[in-house]
């Protein structure tokens, strides 16, 4: 099986980029959704959270308000880097796990979705990159929409990871969506066969 990272900023429609690869029969590992999992009450992220940023980051149902502890640790580095020490290697091991799955089901491409794979150093774990980019005021304007929050709140956020240009460098593919659905998944089939022909004969 082909493990393939699929990664690019927030805000560029990775998630759209991963359900047009699903379509098409890979199997897809969703980090977000990892993450969301991991930090839902009675997980051990959840604690582990909540005893370094505080009770005040939870609502009045106990969950973790994403909103507010994104506003502490995108305001300050060292705090987001605590953060990332508590998830990263919990959402990594889950990550693993799903591979696996999809190996097991007979797969022939696992694509793994993921934000921060280059800043984290993970590279290494794909035998082949993609990264989804968009013009930066697309992914402005798409995530104040999507989570809610303002502009420079947006930017904020998006400083916090490489740029698009940076990640590109370093793909095997890139996939711009920051136009029409029918542009990006005329670039998915194309970027989907590559993979399907590179990975024959591949173990992993």
């Amino acid at each position: 099986m082909l493990i393939v990272g699929l990664t690019g900023g927030i805000g560029v429609g990775k998630s759209t980029v991963a359900a047009m690869f699903a379509a098409r029969g890979a199997a897809v590992v969703d980090g977000d959704a990892i993450n969301r999992r991991l930090q839902e009450p009675g997980q051990p992220c959840h604690r582990a959270i909540v005893d370094e940023f505080g009770p005040e980051i939870l609502d009045p149902a106990g969950r973790i308000d994403r909103r507010r502890l994104g506003e502490i640790v995108f305001a300050d580095a060292a705090r987001r880097r605590r953060l990332e020490a508590i998830m990263h290697p919990a959402i990594w091991a889950a990550c693993e796990a799903e591979v696996r799955a999809a190996a097991a089901a007979g797969k022939a491409v696992c694509v793994v979705e993921m934000a921060l794979i280059l800043e984290t150093g993970q590279r290494g774990r794909f035998r082949k990159l993609v990264v989804v980019t968009a013009p930066e005021s697309v992914q402005v304007e798409r995530v104040a929409r999507a989570r809610g929050l303002t502009q420079a709140e947006a930017r904020r956020r998006l400083a916090a990871q490489w740029g698009g240009e940076d990640k590109a460098r370093l793909a095997d593919y890139v996939i711009d969506n920051g136009g029409d659905l029918s542009a990006t998944a005329r670039q998915v089939d194309r970027v989907y066969g590559a993979l399907l022909a590179s990975g024959v004969g591949a173990a992993g």
